[in-house]
């Protein structure tokens, strides 16, 4: 018999293997594979801590899934994360988004920075690979309609909203000027500042912009002060934020500083040395020692990757079992599949209660106003979304 005739048979059972693989849905192949979850934020760069911070939150929430076997369509999934580093830049996001998409993902959690968020989400929306956004904050992002859109972090428009009705109703303050960065970021919370003053009474005496990458704010500064503004509001990072009140003191300015989400960190108090005393600043979510789950969170943290929390790894933790638990609902980790149970999602995570609006905005958005006391942080009020 020829060697031709011996195989003869098992080609032809390849080939027909070969053509039922190929009718077969591929979703039917789904859970014999390895899930990928994809991940983008800023890994290089001045925004690299917050970025491996989400990674680490994120990380932890598959390797918990693997040490609860949990079951999907009755079998327990390997899950991958893959990751793209995004350099917090808008074409960087694209070309990253791009890269998940073609590396079918199931899910993609991030971007870190509004400015990535807001070009990327089309990518995946136009892929049908939901989104869930752990740390970026302007509600466009949400309020385009988009289908796979989420976000398991309060928005602009509900902390910066928190944050200009305080600043007129609590503060009582009467002459009111905003700075902003102009990044999506910095520029969304300012813009949502002013509404909400607007919205309760205030006046706004002087608005004004640097950009990301600035160190002087002495023009800026200086127009504020001829305006007599008692209350100056930065929609920006802590490390500029540092800046300005640093040459506020500088110039002899008693008016009250106010941030936004990003400037409530340590590298804040450090870089302002004395001048940080007595800033305030709104903060998405509530402190982390607050919640139930927030100490033992903490601990299993630092325990897993030798660093406390930066800030965002609670969320990207939450975003991550968000896609977990809605693929469970669904006993499938296929986008179409699990996407209507991901609208319908509702449970209690470490950052506290993730369930969304129509949008895709998170329900039940919390703020914390924090002031720096003594050299720390120090909390004074949480409230619910404006």
């Amino acid at each position: 018999m020829s060697l031709r005739k011996t195989f003869q048979p098992y080609a032809i059972a390849a080939a027909a293997f070969s053509t039922l693989l190929a009718a077969a849905p591929l979703a039917a192949y789904a859970q014999d594979a390895v899930i990928k979850i994809g991940y983008a934020a800023p890994l290089t760069g001045a925004n690299a801590g917050y970025g491996k911070d989400l990674q680490n939150g994120v990380q932890l929430a598959l390797e918990d899934a693997k040490a609860q076997k949990i079951l999907i369509d009755g079998k327990a999934p390997s899950f991958q994360l893959v990751a793209e580093d995004d350099q917090a830049d808008p074409r960087a996001g694209v070309q990253a988004a791009q890269k998940l998409v073609d590396q079918n993902v199931a899910v993609v959690v991030g971007h870190f920075n509004s400015g990535t968020t807001l070009p990327a989400s089309p990518i995946y929306d136009k892929a049908g690979i939901p989104m869930i956004d752990p740390a970026a904050t302007n509600p466009t992002i949400s309020g385009r309609g988009l289908a796979n859109v989420f976000m398991v972090i309060s928005n602009d428009a509900q902390n910066a909203g928190n944050a200009g009705a305080y600043a007129v109703d609590i503060t009582k303050a009467k002459r009111i000027a905003i700075i902003d960065d102009r990044t999506a970021f910095g520029q969304g919370e300012a813009d949502e500042f002013e509404k909400a003053v607007k919205a309760h009474g205030g006046t706004i005496v002087a608005r004004e912009y640097t950009n990301n990458q600035a160190v002087d704010f002495s023009t800026q500064l200086t127009k504020i002060k001829s305006a007599n503004a008692d209350l100056i509001f930065f929609g920006g990072l802590d490390t500029q934020a540092a800046g300005v009140v640093k040459k506020m003191k500088a110039l002899g300015m008693t008016a009250q500083f106010l941030g936004g989400g990003g400037v409530k960190d340590a590298e804040f108090i450090k870089l302002a040395g004395d001048a940080a005393s007595g800033a305030m600043a709104w903060e998405y979510g509530r402190p982390l020692d607050e919640l139930p789950a927030g100490k033992t969170f903490a601990e299993r943290f630092k325990k897993r990757f030798g660093v406390d929390v930066l800030s965002y790894a609670p969320f990207g933790y939450d975003a991550a079992w968000a896609a977990i638990k809605a693929m469970q609902a669904a006993n499938s980790t296929s986008p179409d599949a699990y996407r209507p149970y991901l609208k319908k999602i509702d449970f209690e995570g470490i950052t506290g209660h993730i369930s969304f609006n129509a949008d895709g905005s998170l329900k039940s958005g919390l703020s914390t106003l924090y002031q720096v006391k003594d050299g720390q942080w120090v909390t004074i009020v949480t409230k619910s979304a404006t």
